[in-house]
């Protein structure tokens, strides 16, 4: 029977969400968060790399938390949530996908979702919106964390109290 303890799961999903807000603000660099997106091996490439990088952020959070709070996880469980989490962040990431995504949303059951995704967007031709976040932001944001919570259950499968 799959279980896990409480105690340990919201340990790893805020060591996860802390380490995402890193990795993904300070970690990543300038090139890879303006590359990512683009067309061809050089946005996949610089995806690719962006996502290592943050997955090593938080594999190291989740050592420390790990060692100093003597989390009893299994490393294949770990393993196992953040291969989940990089892969929802990769496909995320290269933009077109959830943009895709939301397309479809707009089409069939959230209409309204273009708008949104649209929110904070500069007007074509004009450099007038100087400010951090647009709505594509916040979806982006809001589904990297919705697949932590994804990790974070894997990686605490197994561990009981």
């Amino acid at each position: 029977m799959f279980g896990a303890d409480p105690a340990v799961f919201a340990a790893v999903f805020v060591t996860l969400y802390a380490a995402h807000q890193v990795g993904d603000h300070w970690v990543q660099t300038h090139v890879q968060a303006c590359g990512k997106g683009a067309p061809g091996w050089a946005g996949r490439w610089l995806c690719a790399r962006h996502v290592a990088t943050l997955t090593a952020t938080k594999v190291v959070a989740l050592a420390l938390v790990t060692v100093v709070l003597a989390l009893p996880l299994n490393p294949w469980a770990v393993a196992a949530g953040l291969a989940v989490d990089a892969v929802s962040h990769y496909w995320a990431d290269r933009r077109t996908t959830l943009l895709a995504l939301v397309a479809w949303l707009d089409r069939t059951v959230l209409p309204g979702k273009t708008a949104f995704a649209r929110l904070g967007q500069p007007r074509p031709g004009h450099d007038d919106a100087p400010h951090l976040g647009t709505g594509a932001y916040a979806l982006d944001q809001s589904w990297h964390v919705g697949w932590l919570l994804v990790a974070a259950l894997l990686a605490s499968l197994g561990v009981r109290s």
